[in-house]
């Protein structure tokens, strides 16, 4: 039973580990796109948090595709009169991967 139990912490762990990872990986890259300079996860900056877009979409399934578009394009209108600059040095696979983990935030 203490195997078990001891199994069961380290796979809890690791997965932790794997998952933050992932998470600080896609930070990075929301930092290396200059994304942090208008957002941040938690509060709003010059557009809104990160966790607000993703309570603001949560369950809507054409939003993954839209924010991609969002990103690369620009645009305005959903968050008051600031305007989201075109990014086009952000690939699409790039917006995909932005928009996955910005959505995957609670």
């Amino acid at each position: 039973m203490k195997d078990l139990n001891m199994k069961s912490l380290l796979t809890a762990v690791l997965a932790s580990v794997v998952f933050s990872g992932a998470a600080l990986a896609d930070q990075n890259l929301a930092g290396s796109k200059n994304c942090l300079a208008c957002h941040s996860v938690n509060t709003p900056v010059v557009g809104p948090a990160f966790k607000e877009v993703a309570k603001k979409y949560a369950g809507d399934k054409e939003a993954p595709a839209a924010l991609a578009a969002k990103i690369r394009a620009g645009g305005g209108g959903v968050w008051g009169a600031n305007v989201m600059p075109a990014n086009p040095q952000v690939n699409e696979a790039e917006a995909k991967k932005l928009v996955a983990w910005i959505l995957s935030l609670k």
